[in-house]
């Protein structure tokens, strides 16, 4: 299906998607399967959005670092002698090799092949044996930057230097989180790089929606976080980066365990009312945040194939929860519905893509409880829409 998608009709029948939800009806299956698509969506979307890439205190003082890959570039965050939060491409510029790998503290990263050095601003410091190479200076050599924004203590890197900021389009989900502190909160070591074998858009609609979850998870996972108590806002701003939903619960402080009810410490700012739902926020390609009274889950989904991704996986609490000697307990409790919970869910995602693949794949209806789905095609239509544009504007010029 190489230019299947590369027609004008393509692209006008995604408006059935960003209809009203009463009307409206999901992606085309090949937005979720080819290869190409997924080449189209590199430029559509991870090379012009904000992605989040990691937490702040994960390069927490001068000289800690982290590295990290989404759609097949691979990055380092460093926070600098300074104090200031940096991200860089991780490929060494003589060779294409990689000059870090996991995380750590360091002063300099040096090419492991080479020996290449470059300072924490990714000015190359040191090239071994270059003196006989014609007009080599190091000092027009460095590892390319990418700008960085932080946000309720996530990191975001943008490869358009061009790109909008971000902060300012997320105004209208700060106040929904404001409550949980999530700047502050702290947690255990993240999941990092667990890989699923399917598409990105797949686990994002499973962390939106509302429908499945007392039916999927029906019982004692889910019952007290009914789909019929579920609330889409309907004014969100057109230039948004990011969406939520509200759910309702059966009782006070609600949260993801055996027990039903807080285990950790309830988030301080939380009003009463917030402490009568949860709430779900997604900031897509890569962030979604699932919020309890007493606990607020990330997820940072990182794209590698049409029919792959790897997920970043984290969980936060009021500050002073790691502290408590109950601690380990009450975290194997969490760990153990939630695992539950994830297996249900990572069964059908799996499901899902093989139907997807099938010349049988609908382009389905919506419940009103998959509002959030509608909010996602809102956001992915109108930069599929852009992206199409622009190739089409460059053909028109190469054609002149």
């Amino acid at each position: 299906m190489k230019d299947g998608f590369r027609n004008d009709a393509f692209f006008d029948s995604m408006e059935s998607s960003i209809l009203p939800v009463e009307m409206a009806e999901s992606l085309p299956p090949l937005c979720y399967t080819d290869r190409d698509f997924y080449e189209f969506e590199k430029d559509a979307l991870f090379a012009r959005e904000w992605l989040c890439v990691g937490r702040e205190s994960w390069a927490a003082k001068p000289g800690d670092y982290f590295t990290t890959a989404i759609v097949d570039e691979p990055i380092v965050v460093v926070r600098d002698r300074d104090g200031q939060l940096r991200a860089m491409s991780s490929v060494c510029q003589h060779r294409a090799m990689l000059v870090a790998e996991g995380a750590g503290n360091t002063r300099t990263f040096t090419c492991p092949y080479h020996h290449w050095v470059y300072g924490l601003d990714g000015r190359l410091r040191g090239a071994p044996a270059m003196e006989r190479t014609c007009q080599f200076q190091k000092e027009d050599i460095r590892l390319p930057n990418f700008r960085l924004e932080t946000w309720q203590g996530f990191v975001f890197i943008n490869f358009d230097d061009n790109a909008a900021p971000l902060a300012p389009r997320l105004k209208h989900l700060d106040p929904i989180l404001a409550g949980y502190g999530i700047p502050e909160a702290e947690g255990p070591a993240p999941e990092i790089g667990t890989p699923y074998p399917f598409n990105w858009k797949v686990m994002f609609e499973n962390n939106n929606d509302g429908y499945h979850a007392n039916r999927l998870h029906h019982g004692e996972f889910h019952d007290y976080v009914p789909s019929e108590l579920a609330w889409f806002p309907d004014d969100l701003p057109a230039e948004t980066a990011g969406y939520y939903r509200l759910n309702g619960t059966l009782h006070r402080d609600a949260s993801f365990n055996p027990t039903q009810r807080a285990l950790m410490p309830v988030f301080a700012g939380l009003s009463e009312q917030e402490r009568d739902r949860m709430a779900f926020a997604n900031l897509p390609p890569t962030l979604s945040l699932v919020l309890t009274a007493d606990a607020v889950i990330y997820l940072i989904l990182r794209a590698d194939g049409p029919e792959s991704h790897k997920l970043d996986l984290g969980i936060l609490f009021a500050p002073g929860a790691l502290q408590d000697p109950e601690f380990d307990r009450k975290m194997e409790q969490i760990m153990e519905r939630a695992l539950q919970i994830n297996a249900q869910d990572v069964h059908v995602d799996e499901l899902v893509q093989v139907g997807l693949r099938s010349r049988f794949a609908p382009r389905g209806r919506y419940s009103w409880q998959e509002g959030a789905q509608r909010q996602f095609n809102t956001w992915l239509v109108p930069r599929y829409r852009a992206c199409w544009e622009r190739m089409k504007q460059a053909r028109a010029a190469v054609a002149a």
